[in-house]
């Protein structure tokens, strides 16, 4: 009996989420992905279980002119690979993905602001008179103390800090929760650190009150409620608007700022690798070319010889 690409499509997401443990929002990508090529199956008149490289070139170009951007395309292209291999083992049936390529795309280096424009970020949060500001403070330090995700950041439970002993000083850990479900340790420097015990000496308590169900999540809402992603990252948006960097400041900033500052710092590309949570090092090795840039600027502009 031919299976259905609804049913397929609905067994692929369960076997992301059960088997390969990808989160809610991974699932939701692919999901959405993988509704679109049905569309455009249904359109079409196309089954999906007898589909051929041609098929596939043929709603490469429908995507091309319904206005989608190269990358959009490629993410596209990578979901209903994923989902091609998984129904070729599950329902034997022929994979149209194996000689389809992406489209290269010029890389493009990540947007890090400097140190003086990530302080200025983190000290407009510093209102005396708005006690939310202690939360808001602490969302920033740790942001860039860590590298940490804004969906890893909201994550946080308040046991997912802990102390230990290195050459007989304490340092503090935090637990991140990154792609995939993986688990990583990260140091915390003494400016989250102290962000963070003001927040949850002077603050937390009283939004706990108002919700004692979430009195394991670090941080809160108003209400009491773990933070979403959407109110972090506003918390991001009014620092930039409050410091003139509105613009300029992507979901990442802390983030790709954390980690080109280490390298510039002279950290070895491993290690910022591992405090990254990035699977492979070619990842991380990206930062690497927006440190590269800074030096030719700096050799074309200081040595005599450069031109």
């Amino acid at each position: 009996m031919a299976i259905q690409c609804s049913s397929a499509i609905s067994s692929y997401l369960d076997h992301l989420r059960i088997e390969r443990g990808l989160s809610d929002n991974s699932i939701s990508s692919y999901r959405r992905d993988l509704e679109k090529f049905q569309n455009l199956l249904d359109e079409s008149g196309m089954k999906f279980d007898q589909l051929d490289d041609g098929n596939i070139s043929t709603i490469i170009g429908q995507l091309t002119i319904l206005g989608l951007a190269p990358t959009s395309i490629n993410r596209f292209l990578s979901s209903i690979k994923g989902f091609y291999k998984y129904c070729s083992l599950e329902y034997q049936i022929n994979n149209p993905m194996t000689d389809i390529n992406q489209f290269k795309i010029a890389r493009k280096l990540p947007k890090a602001l400097s140190i003086a424009e990530i302080s200025q970020l983190i000290e407009s949060a510093s209102n005396l008179a708005d006690v939310v500001a202690l939360r808001d403070r602490a969302i920033l330090e740790v942001l860039y103390g860590t590298g940490a995700r804004v969906a890893e950041l909201v994550g946080i439970d308040v046991h997912d800090i802990s102390h230990d002993k290195l050459d007989g000083e304490e340092i503090t850990i935090l637990k991140l929760r990154g792609k995939g479900s993986k688990e990583r340790l990260v140091p915390l420097g003494k400016f989250a650190m102290d962000a963070l015990d003001n927040y949850l000496v002077r603050l937390r308590p009283a939004l706990l009150a108002k919700n004692s169900q979430n009195e394991q999540a670090l941080f809160l809402n108003g209400r009491g409620k773990r933070l979403s992603r959407q109110s972090a990252w506003s918390t991001v948006l009014k620092a930039a608007e409050a410091t003139g960097l509105k613009g300029r400041v992507s979901p990442h900033v802390f983030r790709h700022s954390y980690a080109t500052h280490l390298l510039d710092g002279g950290a070895d590309i491993r290690v910022v690798q591992e405090l990254l949570g990035h699977a492979s090092v070619t990842t991380t090795q990206i930062y690497t070319l927006v440190t590269i840039d800074k030096v030719r600027e700096s050799y074309s502009l200081a040595h005599p010889r450069s031109h």
